[in-house]
């Protein structure tokens, strides 16, 4: 399964992880960037952001099992956790060989993933590029979502998003807010969850935020948000989106009290999927990051 090759013109690249397919772009050569998905998004969600780094970086970008290209195993042959997804990332990485000088850019559940990651490795990080995402527990202002709770927590949400691909159906019509997207578009990011079976990924990661003590997230989220502290120093750039009803602007408030040097750069018309909303926009903030906070390389 494949999308339109004019959206998404790039090799697919496979680790294998448990006999178990983990599919990822490696694009272009130079400095690596990594880009990190979330729910219910896949690599497709950072297509534009690619073609315009891949000509001066080398831009990783992986689809978490069970979304995008990669394979989608049910329960009993794949542990849908944080913990595991941070594993993978970083085998991918090991894989790679890359082990330094990374910058990390994050949406949605990337953000946790990535920060994760980084928490693993702090050394290895260099720079940050952030969109409405969170790298810490809900926020004491903001409140759970409805929607959220009721697909976390009950059968009738199960239901929807595995019957009827409600999470990816329901992401694509409003995740943006200046113009709807094209039918291409919302085609390529409902295609990886075309059956009950394949949409498995798109209700465990609801089902795996961490509301409380205890739940299976809880403690690696804490550690998180906890160690945060040690990336305040690096560089960071924020594009948010305010009209995101889940990654709201409480989220925003928390990384602009917790990174108060950070570049933050704020659209009070962009959803969740800012950078659909305003592509050329950011692709430019992001370029101009990267020239701008050039890496340390020893000789």
């Amino acid at each position: 399964m494949l999308p339109d090759r004019e959206l998404y013109p790039f090799e697919s690249h496979f680790l294998l992880r448990n006999d178990l397919k983990y599919h990822y772009l490696d694009e272009g050569r130079g400095e690596t960037v990594v880009m990190v998905h979330g729910n219910p998004t896949w690599s497709f969600y950072w297509r534009n952001l690619a073609l315009a780094l891949r000509s001066q970086y080398r831009v990783i970008v992986p689809d978490h099992m069970g979304c995008g290209l990669s394979d989608k195993p049910d329960d009993t042959h794949y542990r849908y956790t944080l913990d595991q997804r941070v594993d993978d990332l970083e085998a991918l990485l090991e894989h790679l060989g890359l082990r330094e000088n990374i910058t990390l850019v994050l949406h949605d559940w990337g953000g946790m993933i990535g920060m994760a990651y980084a928490t693993r490795h702090p050394e290895r990080i260099k720079r940050l590029v952030v969109m409405n995402t969170a790298a810490f527990l809900l926020p004491p202002a903001k409140k759970f979502p409805l929607a959220l709770w009721l697909v976390r927590n009950t059968a009738l949400g199960s239901f929807l998003v595995r019957g009827f691909n409600a999470f990816s159906f329901g992401a694509s019509v409003i995740g943006t807010k200046r113009a709807k997207l094209g039918a291409k578009v919302r085609k390529a990011y409902r295609a990886p969850y075309d059956t009950w079976s394949n949409r498995i990924a798109t209700l465990r990661f609801v089902q795996d935020i961490p509301l409380k003590e205890g739940d299976p997230a809880w403690t690696t989220c804490h550690g998180v948000q906890e160690n945060l502290q040690q990336f305040k120093n690096i560089p960071l750039l924020i594009c948010w989106g305010e009209k995101d009803f889940v990654f709201s602007v409480e989220f925003l408030e928390e990384w602009i009290r917790r990174f108060p040097d950070a570049q933050v750069h704020r659209w009070s018309d962009g959803g969740h999927y800012i950078l659909e909303d305003a592509a050329d926009e950011i692709t430019q903030l992001v370029k101009d990051f990267l020239r701008e906070h050039p890496l340390e390389v020893a000789a």
